[in-house]
């Protein structure tokens, strides 16, 4: 798209590969092998492998290793091990440095969200498993990269986070809890969940409010430097604001103790189905929850389902949802808006 800057891989590239072999249903490593490594070595491509141990151990390496011997950074895994490494490059000292070096994602997990929605941003058609592998790993071949958002997540205990995929609260993430169990049926994993969950159907009470886009929108990506991390879709503070190696700061979002702003959307209702706020087009190799997001454009795009929607119209939105076709239902439960920043606050308590 016009606007977009791109950067290429040098050649010869040597790339750091990290590999989760348990991720998905288990076939990570055989994959890799058997699909991506001919493909590389025709593309010049060399790679060091770094096969996981455990939770967290590619968060370390990424937060303590010289990163300079490596072009890019190759995740083979599902969303939750790429979500570890961009985690631990923000925690290092020179996290702006580091989150410069191009990462790539290959599918090897479950859900394979950001994948699927790379495969859609670059025009191919929709493809899940090995095809969806081939078409990645053809796209890291061809050494193109360009920027990508990230959202700055806090939570109640002080924590922060930075996100590049979603945050779901309600009935997503308990599909996602309650499937995991089923991990060596791969992405059917989610199909079965979404049937127990449907089952007993549960509302969740909360405050949820947002910061709509509004038509000042920002400035336009074009104008934006391609490395500054865009945080609830704000361009940070200019540089020299910050001492060195500090975070980018949370502008948008008010302390969680203060109420929001009085330009912020407060949603009337407080019961809830589902509340997912999304940043790429793809919830899952097979969901394409948000048709209209790109890759870098400060955008949230916010889904809520509000209590009293039937399990029969819930189950017709997530069938829409595999063709991108769920918001043409017009459900009157579904509520979808383009945001800058949002809060949730659950009720605690009973409900």
């Amino acid at each position: 798209p016009p606007g977009d800057s791109y950067g290429v891989l040098p050649r010869p590239c040597h790339a750091l590969v990290l590999l989760n072999p348990q991720s998905g249903s288990g076939r990570a490593l055989d994959d890799f092998q058997a699909v991506v490594q001919p493909m590389l070595a025709e593309a010049d491509i060399t790679t060091t492998i770094f096969v996981t141990e455990r939770p967290h151990h590619a968060h370390e390496k990424v937060r303590d290793e010289d990163l300079s011997q490596w072009d890019t950074l190759v995740v083979m895994s599902g969303d939750g091990l790429l979500f570890e490494v961009v985690n631990g490059l923000m925690e290092r000292p020179d996290w702006k440095e580091a989150m410069k070096k191009p990462l790539c994602i290959l599918p090897g997990g479950s859900g394979n969200a950001l994948a699927a929605s790379i495969n859609y941003y670059a025009g191919y058609d929709h493809v899940a498993k090995k095809k969806l592998l081939t078409n990645c790993t053809f796209i890291l071949c061809k050494g193109l990269h360009t920027q990508m958002d990230l959202v700055s997540l806090s939570t109640a205990s002080g924590k922060r986070f930075f996100s590049f995929l979603g945050f779901g609260w309600g009935f997503i993430s308990d599909v996602d809890i309650d499937s995991e169990k089923y991990r060596w049926l791969g992405s059917a994993r989610f199909t079965l969940g979404t049937l127990q969950c449907l089952a007993k159907l549960r509302v969740y009470q909360g405050r949820l409010s947002y910061l709509p886009v509004g038509p000042e929108q920002g400035t336009p990506p074009a104008a934006r430097d391609p490395h500054s991390p865009v945080t609830n879709g704000h361009i940070p503070q200019a540089a020299g604001t910050e001492a060195p190696g500090s975070l980018p700061p949370d502008s948008l979002l008010p302390p969680l103790g203060q109420p929001v702003p009085a330009h912020w959307t407060v949603v009337p209702e407080e019961e809830f189905v589902l509340v997912y706020a999304i940043y790429q087009s793809h919830l899952g190799t097979n969901l394409l929850m948000a048709p209209a997001a790109r890759l870098h454009d400060g955008c949230i795009h916010l889904f809520y389902t509000k209590a009293g929607i039937s399990r029969v119209t819930l189950l017709k939105l997530f069938l829409a949802m595999s063709r991108g076709t769920h918001l043409d239902l017009n459900c009157p439960h579904l509520c979808y808006v383009p945001v800058r920043a949002f809060r949730l606050e659950p009720r605690v308590g009973p409900g």
